[in-house]
């Protein structure tokens, strides 16, 4: 039998409670997953590629079957590259599945063998972003209660603009 390979690709900026339970959940799914940090055109990220692999390699570390790579090109090329039979994202709200969607067409597109699964996340994650997380750390709040504890304090480090 072959090997079922998952990609999970993403900004992770910074990787969040969401992010893990989708990752826990895929490596569940897949004999192996691939998470990958990718280049978001449309955002600034706070943290290098290099740190966000990092930040992702430490909250997974308990999860033996999950790689951490980055991808600074096209998706739908490192699927092939690889050979992934899935694509793994997850969507909290309907303006997740709007934009994912799309993603998932012109991924198809681009390669025929680009299969994406969509997770729902869970409830308790609904609310959940990277985008979330750096406001609240920028201005001091507590952000132990979206991010790993082994993250937090590099977060607030870079983040908290009332530490400065």
């Amino acid at each position: 039998m072959n090997e079922r390979l998952a990609i999970c690709p993403g900004s992770f900026d910074p990787v969040t409670f969401g992010h893990l339970d989708i990752m826990h959940r895929a490596a569940e799914l897949f004999d192996r997953v691939i998470v990958l940090v990718s280049v978001n055109a449309e955002k600034t990220p706070c943290f290098t590629a290099e740190e966000r692999m990092e930040m992702i390699r430490e909250v997974t570390r308990d999860i033996p079957n999950i790689e951490v790579a980055a991808l600074d090109g096209l998706l739908a090329d490192y699927v092939k590259k690889t050979g992934a039979c899935a694509i793994v994202k997850g969507l909290r709200a309907m303006t997740d599945f709007e934009y994912e969607f799309q993603m998932a067409l012109i991924n198809k597109k681009l390669y025929d063998g680009a299969e994406t699964v969509f997770l729902v996340t869970r409830s308790e994650n609904m609310y959940l972003s990277s985008s979330v997380v750096k406001q609240v750390a920028s201005f001091g709040g507590d952000i132990s209660g979206f991010v790993p504890a082994s993250i937090v304090e590099r977060i607030n480090k870079r983040l908290n603009k009332t530490e400065r």
